[in-house]
C-alpha cells in the first residue's frame, strides 16, 4: 500500500484528492451507483464501520445497490474536510430511513455522527473507510426482524 500512495502523490494535488472525495459523496447522495463505481479504482477497498473489508467492483456495485434499496433515502452531510496529500478525511453526519417491507416509515429513521477517510490515486478513490456507529440502524433492523439480537 505504501508504494501505491507514493506513486499516487506524483502529479496529484490535495485539491484533486478533495475533489474526488467530494464527487464520491455527491454520487452517494444521488444514489447513482454507476457514477459511484466509476469513481473507484479497480483495486478499490471499502472498509465499513465494523471494519469489514470489501473489494471487487462488481461486489461493490451489488453492495451499494442493496444498501440504497435498504435505505432509499440514505444521505451524507459533510461539515468539515481535512486533506493531507492524497488522503481526505470528511467529518459530518449520515442518516436515512430503513425500508421495511417496501415501506419507508418515519419511525425507522436514523442519523449518526460519522467520518470517512478516502485515499485517492489519479483522481479515483482507492480506499473508502467509514467511521460510524451502526447501532441505530441495527436497532431498527432488529425491531423489524431483519437481523437477530
Amino acid at each position: 500500500m505504501a508504494t501505491r500512495r507514493k506513486k499516487a502523490q506524483i502529479g496529484q494535488s490535495s485539491e484533486d484528492a478533495a475533489s474526488a472525495a467530494r464527487a464520491l459523496v455527491a454520487s452517494i447522495n444521488a444514489h447513482d451507483v454507476g457514477l459511484l463505481i466509476s469513481l473507484l479504482t479497480g483495486d478499490h477497498v471499502l472498509i465499513d464501520g465494523l471494519g469489514a473489508r470489501m473489494g471487487g467492483l462488481e461486489k461493490l456495485k451489488k453492495a451499494w445497490t442493496g444498501y440504497f434499496s435498504m435505505v432509499p433515502d440514505y444521505w451524507i452531510r459533510i461539515d468539515q474536510e481535512l486533506v493531507s496529500g492524497t488522503t481526505v478525511v470528511l467529518l459530518g453526519t449520515a442518516g436515512g430511513t430503513l425500508a421495511v417491507g417496501g415501506r419507508v416509515d418515519p419511525e425507522n429513521r436514523w442519523s449518526v455522527p460519522a467520518a470517512w477517510r478516502a485515499v485517492v490515486a489519479s483522481g479515483r478513490i482507492v480506499e473508502w473507510q467509514i467511521y460510524a456507529d451502526n447501532e441505530p440502524i441495527r436497532a431498527h433492523m432488529r425491531r423489524a426482524g431483519l437481523i437477530g439480537s
